[in-house]
């Protein structure tokens, strides 16, 4: 069977919304439904119908996202759901074709997405690009090391989050270009950040914040909740759940997680996203009391090959003819050669013999600069041809700070 394929509008959204909770199985409160409406671009949401029937349905968020050296449109890929009724009939994959021949048409270069299963999109040319860790402190053996950096002219300033919106969105849209993977925020963005409905709290309480600023402004915040708690001798066990820490410099940093974890009646500081280099870990003194956990966080997809590889900066010289195998997007398949040094990169299609040969998932999973080019290499998945090419390749497009978005999508 077949299954059209075409945009919906604004009344079917009812129906679009029961597939995503069917798909995901979770029965989200009707406000945060209104939220998720109201973020939708409804020309970007696909669906395939069985009929009157929508049967399946994927969506994109446009994004301003930072990769190494500079900002690009990215496609946020979100919402990729089909009825259980309806699975194993090619409709997932009849959506994903759709839609990064759209993606390409609309002009943008590189799609991405949190995956809700690990397994899937590799199927699409999706590669793992961006990973997390989770930290859960003690907060008794927090200690820092002792040049931890200070500023005596930073403080502390305990806020409501919707009285300082404008400080956290200007603060945030200072440091966003820092890192690969994070994105532009706009004020729905916001309103889902600082959202602070019953059903936000998971129990926990009301959203906080505290701020590190100086006499020309602010230089951090953080965003948290408190789950209260004693135990049975009446000993203050309560869990700090952070949210969000951003900073501008080194000192702002320090200090709020002092703030954080020096919290009265607070045992624990809960973290459930964090970079991989988080700078946290080179300040705690006792490294392991930070209990990390690592998960997969974004996964990207190259959607054209020429104009995406151009398009980010490179941190080592490399002159390099890459082989990309490309089921799904048809006119990434080929050989390419990639020159690049410090002042920028060329990447053009080419009939030279190939140094290395790769999935395109391969160049996804590397392209904000954490790939794992030698790691796919030792394990077979991508075949060497000049010796020496995957580790060159590897070396110019790693990238430090390491990826990482931050915030879900």
């Amino acid at each position: 069977m077949t299954y059209p394929i075409r945009p919906i509008d604004e009344s079917e959204w009812p129906s679009f919304a029961r597939v995503t909770e069917e798909g995901f199985g979770w029965t989200p409160h009707p406000k945060e439904m209104e939220r998720y409406k109201r973020e939708t671009e409804f020309d970007r949401t696909l669906a395939a119908f069985d009929g009157d029937l929508i049967a399946g349905v994927t969506s994109i968020f446009s994004l301003t996202m930072t990769v190494p050296g500079g900002r690009m449109p990215v496609a946020g890929v979100t919402s990729v759901s089909v009825l259980p009724s309806h699975r194993r009939r090619g409709i997932l994959t009849s959506l994903m074709r759709r839609q990064l021949a759209d993606v390409r048409e609309r002009g943008e270069s590189v799609a991405a997405l949190f995956a809700s299963e690990t397994p899937i999109y590799g199927r699409y040319g999706y590669g793992r690009a961006a990973h997390e860790l989770s930290f859960r402190i003690r907060t008794s053996g927090s200690a820092f090391t002792a040049n931890a950096p200070a500023d005596p002219s930073l403080r502390i300033r305990v806020a409501r989050p919707a009285d300082v919106r404008a400080d956290l969105e200007r603060l945030f849209a200072s440091v966003v270009d820092r890192r690969p993977g994070r994105y532009d925020r706009n004020a729905r963005t916001w309103d889902n950040v600082l959202a602070d409905e019953e059903f936000d709290q998971h129990g926990a309480g009301s959203l906080r914040s505290v701020l590190a600023e100086d006499d020309e402004g602010v230089r951090g915040y953080a965003l948290f909740r408190i789950k209260a708690s004693w135990d049975g001798n009446g000993v203050p066990d309560g869990e700090l759940r952070l949210r969000e820490l951003e900073a501008a410099d080194p000192a702002a940093y320090a200090l709020l997680w002092r703030s954080v974890l020096d919290r009265d009646l607070v045992s624990t500081v809960q973290a459930r996203t964090r970079p991989v280099d988080d700078p946290l870990i080179a300040l705690i003194a006792d490294q392991r009391q930070l209990r990390a956990g690592w998960s997969d966080e974004l996964w990207v997809r190259v959607v054209e090959v020429e104009r995406a590889l151009a398009a980010r900066a490179y941190s080592a010289a490399v002159d390099v003819v890459i082989e990309v195998e490309d089921d799904v997007c048809p006119w990434n398949a080929g050989r390419w050669r990639l020159t690049a040094d410090l002042s920028g990169a060329e990447c053009k299609p080419v009939e030279d013999a190939p140094d290395v040969t790769l999935p395109v998932a391969a160049l996804g999973s590397a392209y904000l600069g954490d790939g794992l080019l030698m790691e796919s290499a030792a394990a077979g998945l991508l075949r060497e041809h000049s010796p020496g090419s995957v580790r060159a390749l590897a070396t110019a497009m790693s990238w430090s700070p390491k990826p990482w978005a931050g915030l879900g999508f």
